[in-house]
């Protein structure tokens, strides 16, 4: 009596049920019991991250930042100072989820809440796709167009059963609980 059980309890292969699941849901190499981060803590986490990061150029700069949300200074003759400003943020919030997210497999926001940035089979992150979603994050910081940035990748976060933005669909990247990973691919998490 040698048939395809759908439920197995000796761990042979995948069963029918699994491979239901696998077909309907598309290949998923995500390791198995691992909870992808919901909506709500990538948000949180990325607020917090841009606080950080905002509040360090406030101190750093002597409060001089603040000029890059200045439309009058913009017009003016200071005009250039508007534009070194923004360099300032957009390299600063560059650098800072680029090398976080590349030395402790997540940015500081994301340790508060419990996440981790992972490859899509669990493994950490390669620099040069750590550099591809810093970039891509960006988008985020320009006022008004953020705001449809946000919405647009909130809805995909929502709808797909991946819940990757379209900054992780570019990367390979998922955004996890980290501790829902397996042990042996926790090893890069700091």
């Amino acid at each position: 009596m040698d048939h395809d059980n759908p439920i197995s309890i000796h761990g042979k292969g995948p069963t029918l049920a699994k491979l239901a699941v696998q077909e309907s849901e598309g290949h998923w190499p995500v390791p198995e019991g691992t909870v992808l981060a919901p909506l709500w803590k990538r948000i949180s986490a990325y607020i917090l991250d841009t606080t950080v990061v905002m509040g360090i150029l406030l101190i750093a700069t002597g409060s001089w930042i603040a000029y890059a949300w200045s439309l009058g200074a913009l017009i003016g003759p200071e005009w250039y100072f508007v534009l070194i400003n923004w360099a300032l943020i957009l390299g600063s919030n560059y650098l800072y989820h680029k090398y976080t997210v590349h030395s402790m497999g997540r940015s500081l926001g994301q340790r508060w809440f419990g996440l981790a940035v992972v490859r899509e089979d669990g493994e950490p992150l390669q620099r040069l796709d750590c550099g591809k979603r810093s970039i891509s994050k960006l988008r985020y910081l320009i006022p008004m167009f953020n705001l449809y940035f946000l919405l647009i990748d909130g809805r995909h976060i929502r709808r797909r059963h991946t819940h990757q933005s379209s900054i992780d669909l570019a990367c390979a990247s998922i955004v996890v609980v980290a501790n829902s990973l397996p042990p042996a691919k926790r090893h890069s998490l700091r």
